[in-house]
């Protein structure tokens, strides 16, 4: 027993509920507005970069993440909070985004890169405060509901786009999504409640010992039956979403000939359809377990890089269409359901350790992934629609991984 507030003693406060659901809000901004719409535009389009530069950019950052994700996890986990990181995670990716295109490609791609690091660091500490704003039998509906306002923050990144592009350009466009991500991450700095946790005795971590931390958290991990299976999952699947979320812009622009608006309006049924898919997840998994809502979101993933390839191939830009429909609903009950899953296989005393590893994975995944589209796209010279196409066999890798994997309830849940 690692702490004295059991699952039944504890009630979430409702406004703590609301600011961790808007955080999710927040940092999507950054997620889709930066991450996926406007920077690598910016870069490939309008500044004559390559995939290559993104590429290697991201993947730096992922390094940089992976070394710090365990031990902010192991550090927050120790120290017995949490939000006093998410703030500090926070202001670094905001003022990094606020630097974008200011001073030139190579700037800008530093400065990318610093805050894909605050972005990810933020959010392992964001993912393991879920418990603090949950029950059990809420957990699904409000990761959720978080996934589903979170799809809002994609469309206020449009519009913020929309509006500030062609009247002030690419540096005031980040700009406002900086703004934006620290206008709605301020009510979680405030008004979450943590679970009392008691600092542990003993030194805390220090960042010289990540090495240390994360060997030490795989091997706590191999002691609890079916989080390595599911990490191991999880970095497939997501080495596929997160490689299309980097280049669906480019690859609707580029390769199904859509117009800026065009893009603009696939990326608003996307998120219409991932924000109504991670409601009807949450919902789902609150009844059936995350487990069958996850597998059921592959599903769907393989259904939108199926129509993407198929515009592609056959020009018929109308199949295009589907990407949004498929693709869209798949990621969002997705990342509805497989937080939960995680919190279903982890004692709570090690939420944050085991949540940096679930970040870790997912960065690993963001390195592999731009390194294999790069690969596939221009190294071996064969095109766009064939990288697409190897993802799709990452995610049928994840599912015949997680079919191992069951979500029963394995630990009594507990503060501390």
């Amino acid at each position: 027993m690692h702490g004295s507030v059991s699952e039944a003693a504890w009630s979430p406060r409702r406004a703590g509920v609301v600011a961790w659901v808007l955080y999710d809000l927040a940092n999507t901004t950054f997620a889709l507005g930066v991450g996926s719409r406007y920077f690598g535009l910016w870069l490939i389009e309008d500044r004559g970069g390559s995939d290559w530069q993104l590429s290697v950019t991201t993947i730096v950052a992922m390094i940089a993440v992976i070394i710090l994700g365990p031990w902010i996890g192991a550090l927050t986990d120790h120290l017995g909070r949490r939000v006093p990181y998410l703030v500090g995670s926070t202001l670094v990716c905001v003022g990094a985004t606020a630097m974008l295109a200011t001073w030139g490609v190579v700037p800008s791609l530093v400065f990318y890169a610093v805050g894909t690091v605050g972005f990810h660091s933020g959010a392992v500490v964001y993912d393991a405060l879920l418990p603090d704003v949950s029950t059990p039998a809420t957990r699904g509906l409000i990761s959720g509901i978080g996934v589903a306002v979170g799809y809002a923050g994609s469309a206020l990144a449009l519009g913020i786009g929309a509006y500030l592009l062609p009247r002030a350009g690419y540096d005031a466009v980040f700009r406002g999504l900086a703004v934006a991500f620290l206008l709605f991450a301020l009510p979680a700095f405030v008004w979450i409640r943590e679970r009392p946790r008691p600092r542990r005795p003993g030194r805390a971590p220090g960042l010289r010992s990540s090495p240390a931390t994360m060997v030490r958290a795989w091997r706590e991990a191999a002691r609890h039956p079916g989080v390595v299976r599911f990490l191991v999952g999880r970095f497939l699947y997501t080495d596929a979403i997160n490689t299309v979320f980097l280049f669906n812009a480019v690859f609707a622009r580029l390769e199904l000939g859509f117009t800026n608006a065009q893009t603009d309006r696939l990326a608003l049924i996307g998120i219409a359809c991932a924000s109504l898919g991670a409601v009807v997840a949450g919902k789902a998994v609150d009844r059936l377990g995350p487990r069958r809502v996850l597998n059921a979101a592959l599903y769907a993933q393989l259904v939108g890089l199926a129509a993407a390839i198929t515009a592609a191939l056959t020009g018929v830009q109308a199949v295009g269409w589907l990407v949004a429909v498929g693709g869209g609903a798949g990621v969002g009950a997705a990342w509805a359901s497989d937080r939960v899953f995680m919190t279903r296989l982890t004692p709570s005393h090690l939420l944050g350790e085991f949540f940096g590893l679930y970040a870790v994975v997912g960065r690993f995944a963001t390195v592999l992934g731009p390194l294999v589209w790069a690969l596939v796209a221009d190294g071996f010279g064969w095109g766009r629609t064939a990288a697409l196409g190897l993802l799709g066999l990452f995610i049928v890798a994840a599912r015949v991984v997680l079919q191992r994997v069951d979500d029963a309830v394995r630990y009594e849940e507990v503060s501390g």
